[in-house]
């Protein structure tokens, strides 16, 4: 296992409970952050409590291709996020979110609620999914759509993030999906997020900003295989990674194609 280094904000001397949370690791090298929406949107909602200095945040990537012993002897065949709490180990995603919400100091704050943002964000992966597998413009269409009324939503209230001018539990949930469709779109159909989209690329810019967001977001070339191996699955000979592709330096996607002073 790999140790990410991360404690930020919150010091050691018991004022705070530390928290330790399991992700997994890159399937390039096995010791970078990898590209698990659910690890990257757990440890964004854990960095800011970090920030906070409510807690103090471990974490730890593991190789889920060549675990290391005490992690299959800890917890088997299950695969990350893995959330640790004074010695409680949360293993399942809903659970995580709940232990979160009610017993983390600080993270109710972060669990708002508001029907209307919830629905807006639900089922954006599932239709990055099927245009990656169809590839056709239908597919292309309902995420352009899907995309826009996220837009307009942003456009409308004239907040910072999704619900408001500080960031909560959906902005955690969104913006790791955002950034797999960026990248990946861009890489296996060649879709762009359309410029026009003003108000989705402001809020963003306002992301990428955030520490919260770019110490958790894995690499392009870690989204770009996570795909690659989906895709590839049944392929032995897809499955064996190019070299190439081990030795190239991460890139990390955070530019905006659109000049927002200009809006």
């Amino acid at each position: 296992m790999s140790d990410e280094g991360q404690d930020n904000g919150a010091s050691r001397n018991g004022s705070v409970p530390e928290i330790e949370l399991i992700i997994k690791a890159s399937t390039i090298d096995g010791r970078r952050k990898g590209a698990c929406l659910f690890c990257q949107e757990y440890f964004m909602d854990l960095y800011l409590l970090a920030e906070l200095k409510t807690i103090s945040l471990k974490v730890t990537t593991v190789c889920m291709q060549k675990p290391p012993p005490d992690f299959r002897t800890n917890f088997e065949a299950t695969h990350p996020p893995i959330l640790i709490d004074n010695g409680l180990a949360i293993l399942e995603n809903e659970k995580i979110e709940r232990h979160i919400m009610k017993s983390v100091p600080g993270g109710y704050n972060l669990f708002v609620q508001d029907k209307e943002v919830a629905t807006l964000i639900e089922n954006l992966y599932s239709k990055l999914k099927l245009m990656l597998v169809k590839k056709d413009e239908n597919k292309n269409n309902a995420l352009l759509v899907h995309l826009q009324k996220i837009n307009d939503h942003l456009a409308a209230r004239g907040t910072r993030f999704l619900t408001g001018d500080t960031m909560c539990c959906f902005d955690c949930e969104l913006m790791p999906r955002l950034q797999h469709i960026r990248v990946a779109g861009k890489y296996f159909v060649d879709f762009d997020i359309p410029k026009h989209l003003t108000a989705l690329w402001r809020y963003m810019y306002h992301m990428y900003q955030l520490d919260a967001f770019t110490q958790s977001c894995p690499a392009d070339q870690d989204i770009i295989n996570h795909y690659k191996l989906q895709q590839a699955k049944g392929d032995i000979k897809m499955l064996k990674m190019k070299k190439h592709e081990e030795l190239e330096t991460p890139t990390f996607t955070t530019s905006i194609p659109v000049d927002l002073n200009e809006q």
